[in-house]
């Protein structure tokens, strides 16, 4: 019986600090509310209509009689029963903010949500410090009260007031698509006697896969929050009264401080060139002794040493640690008399990182450190965290500086007239590189990646325009790296004459007739007008931003007519018809809008849906909004 508590006790203390993920099967999790907050099972939300207008229109139908015959308007947000999805859907008597009932101090928060447009919500951590979620499609230059913003409080004190904290950038969605959160946060922290002796930090935010703040402290509560008190824990608070709003996909994990310490630390520094780590061996030593963290700065050198660092790593649970080591020049890391890490090289520089699974109790460690790389600063830090707990440095600020950078940037930016740059390009960031791309840049932040082998646009993104440092730097590898969250499309022929409905697209590069001819700089906007050729047909692709400046209008027109079993492909992954007459792609990750008349079909070929379009030689006008 003794031994069968014990276990549940480790296995509680083990669930307790796992990542927990919200089934949304019901409202279980969430204090009691006015009913405006509900479980749904599919939800839409129509980008074109505003719910502020509707909010008006409701308002106004109330002041008058209603009519014998009423038109039926549109809806927003249209849903249907089941489960997944959190829907928050006000009206003037029920609005109420949501909590969970669960309370968290460090939290890292991962969720997707879906903005109609118009609206506005907000989440706050600890129901004290909001991050504001709002339709801020299209902004340039976000305010603290747009999305990813964390929101100002209304105190006239200057001794209380806090001014909110604007993103660095906006990579939002449009509205009614899902858009990914992910939320580091540090609860403020107090001493034994409740004084405050640090500030809530937003440790990370990152929207769409862009960071849009890093380690940025809260001095003090926001608006709207449930309490001016400051405590080490509350509730998970999500707006209610401003508009609708869809979450889905809440998964958290609570963090906790680390139960790590060091003891017994001591360093030999050694001066020399040395080539590798064994150099050290028959090295006399230069200056040894104690010291409470690990300081590279303790050689007294710039260049050519060594140090040699050991001490007693105490643990008081069991569980698996992640070591990272940052370094420059050469390491070796053992524990417990096992070499976990070994990078032999005098002028190396990055991060290693090793998973370890240790019991409780001391272990002794050894790092060895060399450097002969006169180019490179002094760098040598060591950081210890579980899943579960937040990180734990044992070097000084010095020894390790945040975010140090080996090489200036080499940005590229479309200030007044459209920039445009060749280079490789990685698909989706890290899949298949393609070696015929250009990159298309515009001063209002409207950019893309054409692919000249397949006349496709395989990404688009709004914000700056390119890092190109890995193309330019030392002898460059030819890529660059878009500066926003892309949009990625979809590989292979966007057009090709098939068989027959049911036969797929061919691979990119397949088709020995398709051949890229360049641009032409179109004299009115200043971007490119591709060309190409297939079959004796003379093709050209132009794409210029829509009138809203939000997303890229295609033109895509033919020298011939009455082309036979000819296909545009105009998106790849499941393809969904909208009731608005557009179609919304992947998991409501962009739009397709059909401008031209003509009506494309869904197909499946090979397991994956296509939104394919026969081509008679006409022009075809088509949107892509993201």
């Amino acid at each position: 019986m003794k031994n069968f508590l014990i276990a549940l006790f480790v296995l509680f203390a083990i669930h307790a600090n796992a990542q927990v993920q919200e089934a949304l099967v019901d409202m279980s999790s969430f204090q009691p509310q006015a009913g405006n907050w509900q479980i749904v099972g599919s939800i839409e939300m129509d980008r074109n209509i505003d719910v502020r207008e509707i909010q008006k229109s409701d308002t106004s139908k109330k002041r008058r009689k209603k009519k014998k015959k009423e038109t039926t308007q549109p809806k927003a947000i249209s849903f249907s029963t089941g489960t997944g999805i959190l829907l928050n859907n006000p009206n003037e008597k029920q609005k109420d903010a949501l909590l969970t009932k669960w309370e968290h101090g460090d939290i890292k928060l991962d969720l997707e949500v879906m903005i109609p447009k118009g609206s506005n919500s907000g989440i706050y951590l600890q129901g004290r410090y909001e991050l504001q979620l709002l339709d801020s499609w299209g902004v340039r230059n976000p305010k603290f009260s747009d999305i990813g913003g964390i929101y100002r409080n209304w105190e006239k004190n200057p001794e209380v007031m806090f001014r909110g904290i604007a993103p660095t950038s906006n990579p939002s969605k449009a509205p009614g698509l899902w858009q990914k959160l992910h939320i580091h946060f540090q609860a403020p922290k107090f001493d034994e006697n409740g004084n405050k002796i640090a500030n809530a930090k937003f440790v990370s935010v990152v929207l769409n896969g862009v960071t849009i703040h890093s380690n940025v402290e809260v001095p003090l509560y926001t608006g709207g929050q449930i309490s001016k008190q400051e405590t080490t824990s509350g509730p998970l608070m999500i707006q209610g009264d401003h508009g609708p709003v869809a979450f889905r996909n809440i998964k958290y994990q609570l963090l906790k401080d680390a139960s790590i310490s060091m003891n017994n630390l001591s360093y030999t520094a050694f001066q020399g060139n040395f080539k590798g780590l064994e150099d050290l061996e028959n090295a006399k030593p230069t200056s040894q002794g104690k010291t409470p963290k690990i300081n590279v700065l303790k050689t007294g050198e710039e260049d050519n040493y060594g140090i040699v660092y050991q001490g007693d790593i105490n643990i008081e649970e069991e569980e698996d640690y992640n070591f990272e080591i940052g370094y420059t020049g050469g390491i070796a890391f053992e524990l417990d008399g096992k070499e976990w890490i070994k990078i032999n090289s005098p002028d190396a520089q990055g991060d290693a990182n090793k998973k370890i699974h240790l019991t409780k109790g001391s272990h002794h460690f050894k790092l060895t450190n060399i450097k002969s790389a006169g180019w490179r600063a002094p760098r040598l830090g060591m950081t210890i965290s579980t899943s579960a707990t937040n990180p734990v440095k044992f070097h000084s600020y010095d020894s390790y500086p945040p975010n140090i950078s080996e090489v200036s940037p080499i940005y590229v930016h479309a200030e007044n007239t459209p920039r445009m740059l060749r280079a490789f390009v990685d698909f989706n960031g890290n899949g298949k590189r393609l070696s015929h791309t250009i990159g298309v840049g515009t001063p209002n932040g409207l950019n893309y990646v054409y692919d000249l082998s397949s006349a496709n646009m395989i990404g688009a993104w709004r914000g700056d325009f390119v890092d190109a440092t890995p193309m330019w730097h030392s002898r460059g590898n030819g890529s660059f790296k878009p500066k926003g969250a892309v949009q990625w499309t979809f590989l292979n022929q966007a057009i090709a004459q098939l068989k027959d409905q049911k036969e797929a697209f061919p691979e990119k590069g397949a088709l020995p007739d398709f051949k890229p001819n360049g641009y032409t700089i179109d004299t009115k906007t200043g971007l490119p007008i591709f060309k190409h050729s297939y079959k004796g047909v003379r093709i050209e692709n132009k794409i210029i931003p829509s009138m809203d400046g939000n997303s890229w209008l295609q033109e895509v027109s033919f020298s011939e007519k009455n082309l036979d079993n000819w296909y545009l492909k105009l998106a790849s992954g499941n393809v969904k018809k909208m009731q608005n007459g557009s179609y919304v792609i992947g998991d409501f990750e962009y739009y397709i809008n059909m401008l031209s008349g003509q009506t494309p079909m869904v197909r499946e070929v090979n397991g994956q849906t296509e939104l394919v379009l026969p081509l008679d030689g006409n022009q075809v006008k088509y949107e892509v909004i993201w």
